[in-house]
C-alpha cells in the first residue's frame, strides 16, 4: 500500500510545477487538461473559460510520486493541517532546499540544530504548502 499526497491549486497548478522544477528539481511525468480528457468535462468541474486548467498531473520529487490538479479553480489555495517532510542529505542541501521553497513563502520555524537534528526547519512555500526540512541525525557509533 502507498500513500502519496495529492494537491489542489485551484487555478495555480501549472505555475507551482514549474517552481517545484526549479526548487527541488521536481520531474513531471504527467499532465493533462481539462480539455484534453477523452469525455466531455462536468460544467461544475470545467466552466467555460477553464479548458486549460490542469485536470491531473503527477511528478516526482527525488523517489516521491506527488500528484496534483487545479481542482475547481477557485483561486485560493488552503493547504492546512499538513506538512510534507523533506529528509536533505546534509546542512547544504537542506539550506538550498529551505531557501528556494521559501521564495515567495513564509519561514514558519527558521532552520537550526535541534536536538533530533543537525538541521531542522519548517517553510511555507508561495502556494501555502507547508514543508519541513530536515538532515537526519547521525547514528550513534556501537
Amino acid at each position: 500500500m502507498q500513500v502519496q499526497p495529492y494537491l489542489f491549486f485551484n487555478g495555480r497548478c501549472e505555475e507551482a510545477l514549474a517552481f517545484y522544477r526549479k526548487a527541488l528539481g521536481a520531474e513531471v511525468t504527467m499532465m493533462m487538461r481539462m480539455k484534453d480528457s477523452p469525455e466531455p468535462p462536468d460544467p461544475k468541474m470545467c466552466p467555460p473559460g477553464a479548458e486549460d486548467n490542469v485536470m491531473h498531473a503527477a511528478f516526482t520529487i527525488g523517489d516521491t510520486l506527488v500528484m496534483a490538479s487545479d481542482g475547481l479553480g477557485g483561486g485560493k489555495t488552503d493547504f492546512k493541517g499538513f506538512s510534507l517532510s523533506i529528509t536533505a542529505k546534509d546542512a547544504a542541501h537542506a539550506d538550498r532546499l529551505f531557501n528556494a521553497l521559501g521564495d515567495g513563502g513564509r519561514i514558519e520555524q527558521p532552520l537550526t540544530t535541534t536536538f533530533f537534528s543537525p538541521r531542522f526547519g519548517m517553510v511555507a512555500d508561495r502556494f501555502g504548502v507547508s514543508w519541513m526540512i530536515i538532515v537526519p541525525a547521525p547514528t550513534p557509533a556501537s
